[in-house]
């Protein structure tokens, strides 16, 4: 592929690349660049907000570049302080070592492990010594560290900023340096840090590293940011029928963008469909369906996502409850006034997070029995309600209880 089509590819969907004219000095210059996203393993799951910097390294693995995806097992013994107006909690080594491996079991779904080293920077970080690691700061000043977003706000705000956060865009930045980035990927979030990258392998006379961020991508809601918190996410080790049944629910104005930062479609293609949605040459349900039958089978298979626009047909157009329920055994515990707590059950068979957030959806009308919403408040009911029933939460979430 000729340059100008490299940089049509890679430019898609980015937000930010500093400088644009050292990236095409760099593609002109090898062949196979070393491009680095480096993660750290706070949480075990990720969904497709995470996968976004993913996408964009599986999009230079296919123009024949190498990745290097870092593990920050030690810079996750920081915290990353960006965007927080708290100090992280510090995880364990055992919880980050359980998380790394999830991690990198769902990042394969998306990258070739064949063009993909993994590295841990603890390797490198926790050998520091106290020497190694003075001659490291010295290249940083408060200055520089206090230009930050969020230490600045912090620091204005006379909120506190613990000493070993300061740490953490140096550690950042050290990484770049030991597998000699060409160019380091993260979210918009995160440019501070990849620019502390770019000026220490500068300060250590190495050629620096080009800056790409990627755009934060919006959940389900369409507003807010993609997160477990807000419940907006579609994770990557979700069932098909969940991928699919919650990218059609996405608003119509955010299908451009997931194209771009979600999809496995060229961008020649999504080209093509941005003019067609314009001149409204093209249905805007009918692209949605190819986008969430796009995702589904990026993270299962195309058989997978076939049947999960099927399943959705069914509930959705003909009102069906579908075939294939699974089933929830249970002794249907009662209470003093012998009956089941509906909210406790809900989150027993996983419709729900919490008993809270089962109440919620049930005052919402959101639960159903044998296809009957409940009404508000009904968090108590009889076992025989229950025993043999089809509970349904939402539109895509259905089990069946069965007294065992």
């Amino acid at each position: 592929m000729d340059l100008e089509q490299q940089l049509k590819v890679i430019k898609s969907g980015t937000a930010q690349i500093i400088p644009e004219e050292l990236l095409v000095k760099k593609l002109k210059k090898k062949s196979s660049l070393n491009i680095k996203l480096g993660v750290d393993p706070t949480a075990p799951d990720i969904h497709l907000g995470h996968a976004v910097p993913l996408r964009k390294l599986r999009q230079f693995q296919d123009l024949g570049h190498h990745v290097t995806l870092i593990i920050g097992d030690g810079t996750a013994l920081i915290g990353d302080p960006s965007g927080r107006n708290t100090t992280r909690p510090q995880l364990t080594q055992d919880q980050i070592k359980v998380n790394a491996q999830t991690y990198i079991d769902q990042a394969f779904k998306v990258l070739d492990k064949e063009k993909t080293d993994v590295r841990y920077n603890s390797e490198w970080l926790l050998s520091l010594d106290l020497k190694g690691l003075l001659e490291l700061t010295a290249n940083f000043t408060v200055a520089r560290i206090l230009e930050r977003d969020d230490f600045h706000n912090r620091y204005t705000k006379n909120q506190p900023i613990s000493l070993h956060e300061f740490l953490y865009p140096v550690m950042q930045a050290y990484d770049s340096v030991m597998i000699k980035a060409d160019v380091e990927l993260g979210g918009t979030d995160q440019l501070f840090n990849l620019l502390a990258g770019r000026e220490l392998m500068e300060k250590m006379d190495m050629e620096p590293q080009v800056c790409l961020t990627l755009p934060l991508l919006e959940g389900t809601d369409g507003v807010q940011k993609m997160s477990k918190t807000y419940g907006n996410y579609i994770g990557v080790s979700e069932s098909a029928s969940e991928i699919f049944g919650k990218v059609m629910s996405i608003p119509d104005e955010l299908m451009s963008r997931y194209f771009r930062l979600a999809s496995t479609v060229p961008v020649e293609k999504i080209e093509e469909i941005e003019a067609g949605l314009k001149n409204n040459s093209l249905h805007p349900n009918d692209i949605k369906r190819m986008l969430a039958k796009n995702i589904a089978a990026a993270y299962h298979n195309d058989e997978e996502a076939e049947e999960a626009e099927a399943r959705f047909d069914k509930v959705h157009k003909a009102k069906e409850v579908p075939d294939d329920i699974p089933e929830y055994k249970t002794q249907l515990e009662v209470n003093d006034e012998g009956k089941v707590y509906l909210a406790k059950l809900l989150v027993d068979v996983k419709l729900a997070n919490g008993t809270g957030d089962a109440r919620r959806l049930i005052d919402g009308g959101g639960v159903k029995i044998n296809s009957v919403a409940l009404a508000p408040k009904s968090y108590n009911i009889e076992p025989e309600a229950i025993d043999g029933s089809i509970v349904q939460v939402g539109k895509r979430k259905f089990v069946k209880i069965v007294k065992g």
